[in-house]
């Protein structure tokens, strides 16, 4: 699963997604001696992620150090999905369409034959056959903490949808919290203050979720702007350039002449000036 952030709680999130994507839980999860999970150094659950574990019913299994053949193994199993995919993902792909890309990786790969316990078999059907417990009805009360900048239009993008905020907050930072279950959002200032709350829409819907002060306070803040001398530029407005980039644009053609916003509309001035031009003095 692809996540933002390598903090603990973006990695329960995806644990618990991908659990419930499974639809059961194995007896054991293995780790690497990553630091959202144990004290590199020791190799010890840290407590937190030892309440996660005891969430969900399993045990956590550490890679011992200096263990290269086991932990080669593990690192060539995600070869394709962290070289080969990533590598040929297009830069103006979602964050939605790469996890749907993704999945159909991980499917594909799950067509490959592999021997287990001298069975062979495709690594969907060895997955077939597993055992696995029940998942619990609620996932872990994991916190996920987020920076977000709010757009000019006073909306705030997470995880594929917009929330909106009050339109002072414009092109500002905010906090996005959600708590892992939880069917809101909150929406918080830098110094933690909560100034809008909003009902979480599935992930990559693509809907606008917009209260509806915000949406009349935004609207009292346009027409204001236009009641003091201003004008919304409408749709496909032709706008012509200003004496500013008009300088700017004999500047870069290298014209030095000073730039007049006059309108030649007698082409008799031109031959006058082709004529002194052609007589000595």
């Amino acid at each position: 699963m692809l996540c933002e952030s390598e903090q603990q709680a973006h990695l329960i999130d995806g644990i618990d997604r991908i659990t419930r994507a499974l639809g059961g839980l194995p007896g054991t999860w293995r780790f690497d001696r990553m630091a959202t999970v144990c004290h590199p150094d020791s190799g010890r659950v840290t407590a937190s992620f030892a309440g996660v574990a005891k969430h969900y019913g399993v045990s956590v299994a550490i890679c011992p150090p200096r263990s290269g053949n086991r932990k080669g193994v593990v690192e060539k199993a995600a070869h394709s999905a962290a070289q080969r995919w990533w590598r040929t993902l297009a830069d103006d792909v979602t964050i939605t369409a790469a996890q749907a890309s993704l999945d159909r990786l991980c499917e594909r790969l799950d067509q490959r034959q592999k021997v287990i316990d001298g069975r062979r078999d495709t690594v969907a059907g060895h997955a077939g056959r597993e055992r696995l417990r029940a998942v619990p009805a609620t996932a872990f009360p994991a916190t996920i903490v987020a920076e977000r900048k709010v757009a000019g239009n006073a909306r705030v993008a997470w995880r594929g949808n917009l929330y909106s905020v009050p339109p002072e907050l414009a092109r500002a930072t905010v906090t996005v919290s959600w708590r892992l279950g939880d069917a809101h959002i909150d929406i918080a200032t830098p110094t933690g203050i909560v100034i809008a709350r909003h009902r979480a829409a599935p992930d990559g819907a693509g809907v606008i979720v917009a209260d509806h002060g915000h949406v009349t306070a935004l609207n009292t803040t346009a027409l204001a702007a236009v009641a003091g001398g201003g004008r919304p530029h409408r749709r496909k407005e032709r706008i012509p350039p200003g004496p500013d980039a008009r300088a700017e644009a004999a500047r870069l053609r290298g014209d030095t002449t000073p730039t007049t916003n006059g309108t030649v509309v007698d082409l008799a001035r031109y031959a006058q000036a082709a004529n002194e031009r052609n007589t000595l003095p």
